[in-house]
C-alpha cells in the first residue's frame, strides 16, 4: 500500500490556516444541504444539464445496463442518483444504483467471488483499492478517463487512486474530516466562543457542561468516527512523518506517539460528563443521530458540538437548523502546533472491463457530473477545475476551495489507507478497539496492545 502524497510540516501548518482562514469567512451563509430542491439536470446527448456546456464526449450506449455499487444512503443516494441520472440522458444506457452497507469490501468481494460483481464501485478507502489491484478485480483507467484525471485532478489525488504504476481510481467525493460543528444557542447561552487549541476546547467543553448542555456528541457506534477522531489528534501532535509511518504500520501501535495521542483524546473520553450520554450513550449513538440531537432542538440542544466532516451538512439539512446561523464550524482544535488537515474520499473503479464502465469513470472525473452533486450541498469535490460558483452556499464552498487551495498539502484518512480489516471493518480491527477504548479510557496500554495486534494480523507481520 503507498500514496506518494509527501507534505512538510510547514505547508501542513499553511494549509491548516487557510483553511480557517476560508471557514472564518463563511459563517454568516445558509448551507442547501438536503435534496437542494428543483428538478433533475435536464438536457439531452452530451448537454451537461442546467444550461452547461459539456466538457466531456461519452459514447452512445443506448441498450446497456450497468450496475453501481456505493455505501450512500438517504439524501447522498439521492444526489448521487441525479448524477447518474445525467450519465442515462447522455449516453441511453440504464444504470442501477445497489447499495452497499458499511462495509464495502466484503459487499463487493463477495460479488466478485460470487461471479456477479458490478460494473462500478465506489471505494472509500485507498488500502481496499490497492488489495482490489492486487487481486486482479479492478481494471486500469482508459485513456479517456486518465485524460480527464490529469486535467481535472492534482498529483496527490491522483496518486491515491494509482497502484504499482497503474491508475485505477477516479476520487469523485472528497471531505475535509478536520472539522467542529457547533449549536450557536449553546454556545451563547454558556458565553463561549470557538475553541482553536485542545485545551481551549476542552475548557469550553467544561464551561457549557456547567452550563446545563452536554457539550460534545460522539457517534461511538459507528467506529470509523473514533478512528477520525484519533487521526486528528495524532496528525496535529505527532506530525505528518509519524502520520505516515504509522498509516503504513512502519512503526507500531505501541510506538510512544500512540500512547501519547490516546492519552490526549482520553482527556475528552474519560470525562463523561462531556460527553452527550456519558461514555455508555456515546457507544450507542449512530453518526446521523450524533448530528441531529445537536441541531434538532436549536434552543434547548441535547448537545452543544459534534466533531466530523463537511457532510456532516446533509444531516443537518435534515434538521430545521440553519448552517451559518443555528450552526457553525471551526477547525479542529490545534493539539501540537498547528490545526491538522485530513481527507478522505470515494473512488470510482472499474469492475468490468465493458465501454460503459469506463465511460462511467470519465464522466465521473469531469466537471460536468462534479457539478450536479456540488449544487445539491453537501458534498465537496477534489475536482480543481470546478467552478466553485455551484456551491449552494458559502460555506460549503470555501471549505472545498480551501481543500483545492492546499493542493497536495493534506494527510488522507489513516483507517481508509489500511487494509479493510484493520481499518474498514464494523465490529472488528481498529473500530473495535477503539470503541474499546471509549469504553474505558482510562486503559491506554490495553488499547495499544489491542491495535497493535490487530494491525500485525491485517497488515501480515
Amino acid at each position: 500500500m503507498r500514496t506518494s502524497v509527501r507534505t512538510t510540516r510547514s505547508r501542513a501548518r499553511r494549509a491548516g490556516i487557510a483553511l480557517a482562514a476560508a471557514l472564518a469567512l463563511t459563517l454568516t451563509a445558509a448551507c442547501g444541504g438536503g435534496d437542494g430542491g428543483g428538478d433533475k439536470s435536464g438536457g439531452s446527448g452530451n448537454g451537461a444539464g442546467d444550461g452547461r456546456e459539456p466538457t466531456v464526449e461519452l459514447p452512445d450506449l443506448k441498450g446497456q445496463k450497468l450496475q453501481v455499487a456505493a455505501v450512500w444512503t438517504g439524501p447522498e443516494q439521492k444526489n448521487f442518483r441525479r448524477v447518474l441520472d445525467e450519465f442515462e440522458k447522455r449516453t441511453g444506457a440504464e444504470v442501477g444504483f445497489v447499495p452497499t452497507g458499511d462495509n464495502v469490501a466484503t459487499f463487493v468481494g463477495s460479488k466478485i467471488e460470487g461471479g456477479a460483481p458490478p460494473d462500478v464501485a465506489m471505494l472509500p478507502q485507498v488500502g481496499v483499492l490497492h488489495q482490489f489491484a492486487e487481486k486482479g478485480w479492478i481494471k486500469p483507467l482508459e485513456a479517456e478517463a486518465r485524460e480527464q484525471l490529469e486535467k481535472n485532478f492534482s498529483q496527490g489525488w491522483r496518486d491515491l487512486g494509482a497502484h504499482d504504476g497503474e491508475q485505477y481510481g477516479v476520487y469523485f467525493k472528497a471531505a475535509n474530516k478536520s472539522l467542529v460543528w457547533y449549536n450557536t444557542t449553546a454556545f451563547e447561552n454558556a458565553g463561549v466562543s470557538e475553541p482553536k487549541t485542545w485545551d481551549e476546547f476542552l475548557e469550553t467543553a467544561r464551561t457549557i457542561s456547567d452550563s446545563g448542555v452536554p457539550p460534545v456528541s460522539v457517534g461511538g457506534a459507528d467506529g470509523w468516527t473514533l478512528t477520525d477522531w484519533f487521526e486528528n489528534v495524532y496528525l496535529s501532535q505527532a506530525g505528518p512523518e509519524k502520520y505516515d509511518q504509522l498509516a503504513k504500520h512502519e512503526i507500531k501501535w505501541t510506538d510512544p506517539s500512540v500512547k501519547e495521542a490516546l492519552t490526549t483524546l482520553g482527556e475528552l473520553f474519560g470525562r463523561k460528563e462531556l460527553l452527550a450520554g456519558g461514555n455508555q450513550g456515546a457507544l450507542r449513538t449512530e453518526f446521523p443521530k450524533s448530528v441531529t440531537q445537536v441541531f434538532a432542538d436549536v434552543q434547548e440542544p441535547q448537545a452543544a458540538m459534534v466533531y466530523e466532516g463537511d457532510f456532516v451538512a446533509v444531516n443537518i439539512g435534515d434538521t430545521d437548523a440553519e448552517i451559518g446561523q443555528d450552526a457553525k464550524v471551526f477547525p479542529f482544535p490545534a493539539v501540537g502546533e498547528s490545526s491538522p488537515v485530513v481527507s478522505a474520499g470515494d473512488a470510482a473503479v472499474a469492475l468490468k472491463d465493458g465501454e460503459g464502465a469506463h465511460a462511467l469513470l470519465t464522466f465521473l472525473a469531469s466537471t460536468d457530473a462534479a457539478a450536479i452533486w456540488a449544487e445539491q450541498g453537501g458534498f465537496i469535490s477534489p475536482n480543481k477545475e470546478l467552478d466553485t460558483s455551484v456551491y449552494p452556499d458559502d460555506v460549503q464552498r470555501d471549505i472545498a476551495e480551501a481543500l483545492i487551495a492546499a493542493g497536495d498539502d493534506f494527510r488522507f484518512d489513516m483507517s481508509d489507507q489500511a487494509p479493510a480489516a484493520f481499518g474498514g471493518t464494523k465490529g472488528e480491527g481498529e473500530w473495535k478497539a477503539l470503541q474499546d477504548f471509549l469504553a474505558d479510557p482510562g486503559d491506554v496500554a490495553g488499547a495499544q496492545r489491542e491495535l497493535e495486534a490487530a494491525a500485525a494480523k491485517a497488515y501480515g507481520d
